[in-house]
């Protein structure tokens, strides 16, 4: 028996890193997927490794019409939604204020709100009616960015803030009917997409050593999102932002 036999989950950015992981924990446990995922390439990888239990949508987070397809499409083929996971997101390479041209802010801020504070509203919408009808719940991934400075830059940082904050504000909305909780990882051996409006350097995952501290990998995560999402487990849980992060925010930025 797993934790989430006879459960339906959609996971968006789940065809790589993280939201893989995920996705490849989930399934493990009994549930079947809905992946919505820019990359028709990474989804196809996916549905073969996973089987039927895994239905790939592609799509942008940041469109509705594609977040409103993404939940039809799990409930057409699974017949049912208990599960939210808004995990798709980008990265600005801790890009600080004086490194930040002023005439690429604007589309700088666009580009990374949308997709990280933006698309995970436009998921949770879109999956509420059928989350209501389930009692489900949604998780959104936060970062230790979402709660403490230095681990991103001057875009990244409050925008996960703006998760956590978006996290709280939906658990008291939708409480009982709706659980609503965040994972805030730490350092991921991800390669984390960076801003098509700035120049962008590797992320962290490719950087020197001395950044490579701490990280994990996607799979080491996996166990916190499915707590929040099994109802046996995890049922008392809403408004929770679970810091993940290995002891990173114990060391500071810069400890060894």
């Amino acid at each position: 028996m797993g934790w989430l036999d006879g459960s339906v989950a959609l996971v968006t950015g789940g065809a790589s890193g993280l939201g893989r992981a995920v996705v490849e924990r989930f399934v493990h446990e009994g549930a079947r997927c809905a992946v919505l995922d820019r990359s028709g390439d990474r989804l196809t990888r996916l549905q073969e490794q996973l089987g039927e239990a895994v239905l790939g949508v592609r799509g942008d987070v940041t469109v509705w019409e594609d977040n409103v397809k993404a939940v039809e499409a799990a409930v057409r083929a699974f017949d049912r939604l208990d599960i939210f996971v808004g995990n798709a997101g980008i990265y600005d390479d801790r890009v600080s204020l004086r490194e930040l041209p002023g005439e690429k802010i604007d589309a700088a801020f666009t580009e990374l709100f949308e997709v990280d504070v933006k698309g995970y509203l436009m998921g949770a919408k879109a999956s509420l009616s059928e989350l209501e009808k389930t009692q489900g719940c949604i998780i959104f991934t936060a970062s230790i960015s979402g709660l403490f400075a230095g681990y991103g830059g001057v875009l990244y940082v409050p925008a996960k803030h703006a998760v956590v904050g978006l996290t709280r504000q939906l658990a008291l909305e939708l409480a009982p009917a709706v659980r609503v909780n965040a994972v805030a990882p730490g350092g991921i051996a991800t390669n984390l997409q960076g801003l098509t409006t700035l120049p962008q350097e590797p992320a962290p995952a490719a950087g020197p050593p001395e950044r490579q501290r701490g990280l994990r990998e996607p799979a080491d995560y996996a166990g916190t999102y499915l707590l929040l999402a099994s109802r046996e487990h995890g049922g008392v849980m809403t408004g929770t932002v679970v810091l993940a992060d290995g002891g990173s925010s114990l060391r500071g930025r810069g400890g060894s």
